[in-house]
């Protein structure tokens, strides 16, 4: 439904911009991390402000190149649905964003350009200097929502500092809480026609063989959630560390590029009353907790959190290049740190329980930075998101916020006989192991080699490494 037109220089609800044009002058929206028209707080303040609006999408190579091809396709699959929804009429332009708004503002006549945050270390800088060109033309700059359902730097502690602490963070964002959805779609505003505006079509798929990606789009993205609300929800806290069944989500890729919004699917918990309700919501929360430490200490994303691990001895020369290459390539000798390694090379994700496992496993077993990891992840995961990539990580090598502690050194075996209990996962990712029946596939140095005459052995011993491990953490515990 279309919002009540607001007259120039009249409010609206608090904390609404007060309009100050002729709503007859057109206005942009440029998405973002927002590729969906439900529950979009800056389309709404669009609406608001003008009667026509220009849908634009910047192909920012400063994003597109880190981002690796799984990540780009589901991009470009989410940007076509997004095209076809508004009728064919999303611009798309490739280049520098505070060259290509103002050209296209000037073009257009527009007064206003609108966005939803982005509160990411390059998106913050970006967007200064594309709200300084803006102003240099007289075009206002409109900052309405965030892809977060309370935008990070917003929750402080009573003294004004941020928490660094999850469970009270958890708690204060839940006392402050988020509006309703914002009822918008399609028909809120006059989509104006991305015509002579020099647009280009949005790229093809890189992979020959792309992996198997969710299907992009806002709609996709609503049908799986309500799918998962009503069957796999109410088992979620029990399932969702096994990664040999469906019991996740994998909402992820859906959420970092805006998909849906985190508002709507906590609106949606509210009404539920069972544990996996709850512990979804708490997963949520951590994703936004992670979201405001990046606000607020924008160099944890390449630097330790806890700055005592600077100190900490690591690997490094041939022989850990030569170990990384091996995890990466998930040959390791270790059943489900392979299988995860392997999984995130065929489909560009990998299950959140194997993540911490073959995490830990390259910095406690093969005493590697966690920021090589980290850029391994981002350069192959279809839901790469900077805060919670790089924070999980920390959490993982024990120099982030509320971070693992160093005695907690995943065993791979173990941790493999419990989660994948049946080594089903295992065998739907290592080939060299699909004959080996039951939780055998687990320790495969057990049996007699011809059973699996392809599959490396153990890269490391990980009772030694685990011992190595704690003698370099205790270097710098107590310092």
């Amino acid at each position: 439904m279309l919002p009540k037109r607001r007259s120039c220089g009249e409010g609206g609800r608090r904390g609404d911009p007060v309009i100050s044009c002729d709503v007859t002058t057109p206005a942009i929206l440029w998405f973002r991390r927002d590729l969906r028209l439900y529950d979009h707080a800056a389309l709404l303040a669009a609406a608001r402000r003008s009667e026509s609006v220009l849908a634009v999408f910047v192909l920012d190579d400063n994003l597109l190149r880190p981002a690796g091809a799984s990540r780009r396709d589901f991009l470009y699959g989410c940007l076509r649905e997004l095209d076809e929804r508004l009728g064919h009429r999303l611009l798309l332009r490739h280049g520098d964003p505070a060259e290509v708004l103002p050209e296209l503002a000037e073009r257009v006549g527009a007064g206003s350009v609108h966005v939803s945050a982005d509160t990411n270390p390059y998106g913050s800088r970006r967007d200064e200097r594309v709200r300084d060109a803006l102003r240099e033309r007289g075009v206002d700059w409109e900052v309405t929502g965030s892809p977060y359902a309370v935008t990070p730097g917003r929750i402080t502690k009573a003294d004004g500092n941020p928490y660094k602490v999850f469970t009270p963070f958890r708690r204060a964002w839940s006392e402050h809480g988020w509006p309703p959805p914002a009822e918008t779609g399609v028909d809120t505003v006059d989509w104006m026609s991305p015509e002579g505006l020099d647009g280009v079509p949005v790229p093809d798929g890189e992979q020959a063989a792309a992996p198997d990606l969710p299907p992009p789009g806002e709609t996709n993205a609503l049908r799986r959630w309500d799918g998962f609300v009503e069957s796999g929800l109410p088992e979620y806290d029990q399932q969702r560390d096994r990664p040999d069944i469906a019991g996740t989500s994998r909402m992820s890729a859906y959420l970092h590029l805006g998909c849906v919004h985190p508002r709507t699917m906590l609106r949606d918990l509210s009404q539920l009353d069972h544990h996996g309700a709850g512990s979804y919501r708490n997963e949520l929360a951590f994703r936004e907790f992670y979201a405001d430490v990046l606000w607020n200490w924008p160099d944890s994303a390449r630097y330790n959190f806890d700055t005592r691990f600077d100190r900490m001895p690591l690997d490094t020369g041939s022989e850990a290049n030569t170990l990384f290459d091996i995890w990466c390539a998930g040959r390791t000798g270790f059943p489900i740190v392979d299988a995860g390694m392997r999984q995130l090379l065929q489909e560009g994700w990998m299950h959140n329980r194997v993540r911490m496992i073959v995490a830990s496993f390259l910095v406690k077993d093969l005493h590697l930075p966690w920021w090589w990891g980290a850029r391994h992840f981002m350069l192959h995961l279809v839901d790469g998101d900077l805060a919670s990539n790089q924070h999980g990580w920390q959490w993982a090598a024990g120099s982030g916020t509320d971070a693992a502690p160093y005695f907690r050194i995943f065993n791979p075996t173990t941790q493999g006989e419990r989660f994948d209990p049946s080594g089903e996962y295992v065998r739907r990712y290592v080939s060299e192991l699909r004959d080996v029946g039951g939780k055998r596939v687990h320790q495969p140095w057990k049996f007699d080699g011809a059973q699996a005459p392809d599959y490396p052995a153990p890269v490391v011993d990980h009772s030694h490494e685990r011992q190595e491990a704690l003698a370099r953490y205790g270097r710098i515990k107590n310092s």
